[in-house]
C-alpha cells in the first residue's frame, strides 16, 4: 500500500476536526441598574392664617354674597310674585294661624316676611306663586330665610297660560344654608320655555330637613 495514500486522508480528517471550533457561550446580559426610588416629598403643612387674614377672608366672602344678591334683586329680567297660596300655614293644627305666616307673605320682594308651613318632618308641602307678566322662563329663584327648608325642596314646576303644569326640576337639593347672609337663594336655571309661564310651584319633602320651611319670596326670570 502506498504510504502517501494513507497519510493524506488522515491529514484531511485532522484539518476538519480543527475547523470545528467551539461555539462561544453567550455573554450574560448586563443587569440593568434599578434606579433608587425618590424619597417621598414631605408635604409642607399650610401656614396658619393670621387673625388679620381670617378677617379679610370673612369680609371677602360677605362682599361676594352681597354682590350676588344685589344682582339677583335688581335683575331686570326677574319679577316678584303678585299672589301666593300654600298647602299649609304654621298654626293650622291648633287653629292659631298668624297673618305674618300666611302665603301672601311670600309675595312681593324679599323683605323678611315669610310664609311658614305647618309641618316639620311629615309629608309634602307646596307654595304656589303667580306673576303679573307671563314670560318664556329661564330661571326660578327661591329666597329662604335662614336656610329653613332649602334642603327640603324636591320639585319646581311652572304653570303656563293654559293652567298646565310643567316640571322644570326634580331631585335632591344641593344647596346649603348661606353662611354669609340671612337669606339663602335656591336657584334653578333651565332652557328657555317654549310656553309662557305665569306661575311657580315649589314642593318640599318635609322629612329631608326637619324644620319649618320659611320662604321670603320667589322670583320668576324670563323674557316677554
Amino acid at each position: 500500500m502506498n504510504r502517501t495514500a494513507v497519510v493524506v486522508p488522515l491529514i484531511v480528517v485532522a484539518l476538519l476536526g480543527a475547523c470545528k471550533k467551539r461555539e462561544p457561550e453567550p455573554a450574560p446580559a448586563a443587569e440593568t441598574p434599578v434606579a433608587a426610588a425618590p424619597a417621598a416629598a414631605t408635604a409642607t403643612p399650610p401656614a396658619e392664617q393670621t387673625a388679620e387674614q381670617q378677617e379679610l377672608a370673612r369680609k371677602q366672602a360677605l362682599l361676594a354674597f352681597a354682590t350676588k344678591e344685589d344682582k339677583f334683586i335688581n335683575d331686570p329680567r326677574a319679577q316678584w310674585a303678585a299672589e301666593a297660596k300654600a298647602s299649609s300655614v304654621f298654626g293650622d293644627k291648633d287653629k292659631s294661624v298668624s297673618d305674618s305666616n300666611k302665603p301672601q307673605s311670600a309675595a312681593g320682594p324679599a323683605d323678611g316676611r315669610n310664609w311658614m308651613n305647618d309641618n316639620i318632618d311629615k309629608g309634602f308641602d307646596w307654595l304656589e306663586t303667580t306673576y303679573a307678566t307671563p314670560v318664556n322662563a329661564t330661571e326660578v329663584r327661591v329666597v329662604i330665610t335662614g336656610g329653613q327648608g332649602v334642603q327640603a325642596i324636591n320639585k319646581v314646576e311652572l304653570q303656563d297660560t293654559d293652567a298646565k303644569w310643567h316640571t322644570v326640576w326634580e331631585g335632591l337639593s344641593d344647596v346649603r344654608k348661606e353662611e354669609n347672609g340671612n337669606r339663602t337663594w335656591f336657584v334653578r336655571t333651565f332652557d328657555k320655555t317654549a310656553y309662557k309661564a305665569k306661575g311657580i310651584k315649589v314642593t318640599f319633602a318635609n322629612n329631608l330637613q326637619h324644620d319649618y320651611k320659611a320662604i321670603d319670596a320667589v322670583q320668576l326670570v324670563g323674557d316677554q
